[in-house]
């Protein structure tokens, strides 16, 4: 699926793999977060952190009418309150579609697909 816009210059595609790319780099850029998760990590067993051109596999974005929803899975770092991390990837992804794309996003869903001890 992707996004149609039209504009006084012309149409513009923007397919559901580069909003969620956007979104996923926008994500491991918050403070709290190891990194991306993949989607099927229960069926795989062990949350895997995805690299950067893997974002795609930790995050859904979903079309309903004229709604757009984004779900996200994150692996958090050890000792950062959870809520908050959430909010924060919440905030910073609305923004950065906003901003980028100048896309509405109706929502955000975050799934914690687990924690990590991070060495720093």
């Amino acid at each position: 699926m992707s996004i149609e816009l039209n504009t006084n210059d012309g149409h513009v595609t923007i397919t559901n793999e580069v909003i969620a790319t956007i979104a996923g780099g926008a994500a491991v850029e918050c403070y709290g977060i190891v990194g991306m998760a993949s989607r099927s990590q229960i069926r795989d067993g062990i949350a895997e952190i995805l690299k950067k051109e893997n974002f795609l596999r930790g995050v859904v974005v979903r079309q309903e009418e004229n709604h757009l929803h984004i779900d996200m899975y994150i692996i958090v770092s050890y000792g950062t309150k959870i809520s908050e991390v959430a909010h924060n990837v919440q905030s910073q992804v609305k923004y950065t579609l906003h901003q980028s794309l100048g896309l509405s996003i109706d929502s955000v869903n975050i799934y914690i697909q687990g924690v990590r001890v991070t060495m720093d």
